[in-house]
């Protein structure tokens, strides 16, 4: 095993390749203000998209853009409730009728708790 080992390099990626030659893509600095007063400075391709809002690295508010750019406000759909989804399904009437049929049986004792139908003892006496 020992026989295989690499020499010369260490495991930690050591490049042996230089800078020369090399065009870095044009960058842009982008300057965010935290609202605690922290000044963030981040590094942009040129033809990136900037977004309005940066989260600050030091205390992890959102910091807005220097120069002012507010974000766009997103548009939110209303949550839909339990009663919204069922009233794309059912009619009024409809649950009218159902309801009616679910108290019927609950009244016959067809279903429900069965505490509610369990015969009533007699040891109790009444005055």
């Amino acid at each position: 095993m020992s026989n295989r080992v690499l020499r010369g390099s260490g495991l930690g990626g050591v490049s042996f390749e230089d800078d020369r030659g090399v065009e870095f893509a044009p960058r842009q600095m982008i300057t965010y203000d935290c609202p605690r007063g922290h000044v963030v400075e981040v590094t942009m391709a040129h033809d990136a998209e900037v977004p309005a809002i940066w989260e600050c690295p030091h205390c992890g508010s959102e910091a807005a853009r220097s120069t002012g750019e507010k974000p766009e406000p997103k548009q939110e759909k209303p949550a839909r409730t339990h009663w919204d989804m069922l009233r794309e399904r059912r009619s009024i009437s409809e649950l009218e009728e159902l309801l009616a049929e679910r108290v019927a049986l609950l009244r016959s004792g067809v279903i429900g708790p069965a505490h509610l139908h369990r015969a009533r003892s007699t040891g109790k006496k009444s005055a």
